[in-house]
């Protein structure tokens, strides 16, 4: 087995390298923030601070919101909707001919959404509730497909590895171009305002994943499907829909894939809610500005990027599961600690930001690949599309917990605790989780080391 990735592969990294840009700069540390404060402005008439804090609610179809809780519920709907949307485009995609066309279409098509958020500005905040849901979708739509393509580039023995230095390359790209907007938004060059700077760096988020984009466009084969469904239908979209029901109608015959979809839904919606709630925990509650923030972030993508790479190798030695279930174990250690933070203390802050970068990529790599031995052959953007419905970005019961955590409350802290249950009970089913078995009532390889 090659040790190093061939051409097409580091074509598949880049896409990783493209979309981190989005993730990084705008759905971790920029965004979240300048749209509470656009709400808070539309609520308040100013924008909230430790000395004085925004406590009145917006009107969002005749429900009382809170301001501070309104990007969480944002990401709630997105994710409800995508329940509904993503299965469908997974299972066009196994049918598709071209998987790096599909992908490219759903990434520009995100791109230019995020893009308008340059035109958030005063207490618009409608306009940016709107385009973070449309845009998390387009995202969330692509990475079903691009995750889809891992098991085309990939042999089952070269998973692990492959997808952590993927995600290794993507923390990499993501913590590049947000260590360029630190310098942006620190420095004001040209007399910008923070709020010019701000909204100057979310578009250059969306210019990096629509211009990288065209790398894995260009270096991925177009593959004929593989193994798809014989269903009923004439075009495309009805055989698609087709094998959607077909497949969910089946999954119970997959007992231990369902394990761990169930598993993952939990772990990875405590994992999302800290990533989306960093950047407002960090200014809301501990007081620090939005250099001092995007500083953190930066740590933990370049700590990242080589805990990814550390993670990749102590799977190849213990296997994927084992690993997984190590780095949930950190992440209890994770949340416990950060609702012990103290106000404007940067270094316990820094430490923090340290050990979440250090399981962060890894655990999330190593989800993929591991799910990727557990799906049936022919059905793998399909299953993808199930597995994204919980991915990065997606997000649905950890953000509608800790956001209403935040509305019973008025404080970040017990939202921030809430999140260990997801870590407890997720890591629960996966420990319960038999991989071997999983393998080989899926039909696939087994890998030597799982």
């Amino acid at each position: 087995m090659s040790v190093k990735a061939n051409p097409e592969q580091k074509a598949w990294f880049f896409y990783d390298w493209a979309n981190s840009a989005y993730i990084t700069t705008i759905g971790t540390v920029l965004f979240a923030p300048y749209l509470t404060s656009v709400a808070e402005r539309a609520a308040c008439g100013f924008v909230g601070d430790e000395d004085r804090k925004c406590t009145e609610n917006l009107s969002v179809l005749g429900l009382s919101v809170s301001a501070g809780s309104l990007v969480f519920y944002v990401v709630t709907i997105s994710t409800v909707l995508s329940a509904f949307i993503l299965p469908i485009v997974g299972a066009i995609a196994d049918r598709s001919e071209s998987k790096r066309t599909m992908m490219a279409r759903l990434a520009w098509g995100g791109a230019a959404v995020a893009a308008l958020m340059f035109f958030v500005t005063g207490s618009n905040w409608q306009l940016g509730a709107g385009l973070l849901l449309v845009a998390n979708i387009f995202y969330a739509s692509s990475i079903v497909v691009y995750d889809a393509i891992l098991i085309e580039v990939a042999g089952p023995d070269e998973r692990d590895r492959i997808s952590s230095q993927g995600w290794a390359f993507g923390y990499l790209g993501g913590g590049l171009l947000l260590a360029i907007n630190l310098a942006l938004v620190t420095v004001l060059p040209f007399g910008l305002s923070t709020e010019m700077a701000v909204r100057i760096s979310l578009l250059s988020a969306a210019v990096w994943w629509a211009y990288f984009t065209f790398i894995p466009y260009r270096g991925i084969k177009d593959r004929a499907p593989r193994g798809a469904v014989p269903v009923e239908g004439t075009t495309l979209l009805q055989r698609s829909f087709g094998q959607l029901f077909r497949t969910l109608r089946e999954l119970r015959n997959y007992p231990q894939t369902l394990l761990f979809l169930a598993a993952y839904l939990l772990y990875n919606d405590g994992i999302q809610t800290v990533i989306y709630s960093a950047s407002v925990y960090g200014d809301k509650e501990l007081g620090f500005g939005t250099s001092v923030l995007i500083a953190i972030i930066l740590i933990v993508q370049f700590v990242a990027f080589a805990g990814a790479l550390i993670f990749g190798r102590l799977a190849a030695r213990i296997g994927s599961h084992r690993t997984i279930m190590g780095g949930l174990v950190v992440w209890v250690f994770v949340v416990c600690a950060g609702y012990f933070l103290p106000e404007k203390q940067i270094v316990p802050f820094l430490l923090l930001a340290v050990a979440i970068g250090l399981v962060l990529g890894g655990t999330q790599a190593l989800s993929r690949s591991f799910f990727s031995q557990l799906i049936p052959r022919g059905r793998e953007a399909e299953y993808f599309s199930l597995y994204q419905a919980c991915e990065r970005g997606t997000s649905w019961l950890g953000t509608l917990v800790f956001g209403v955590v935040h509305q019973l409350t008025n404080s970040y802290r017990p939202a921030i605790l809430a999140l260990i249950l997801f870590f407890v009970v997720g890591g629960g089913l996966l420990y319960r989780l038999d991989p071997r078995k999983g393998i080989i009532e899926a039909g696939n390889e087994v890998p030597a080391i799982v």
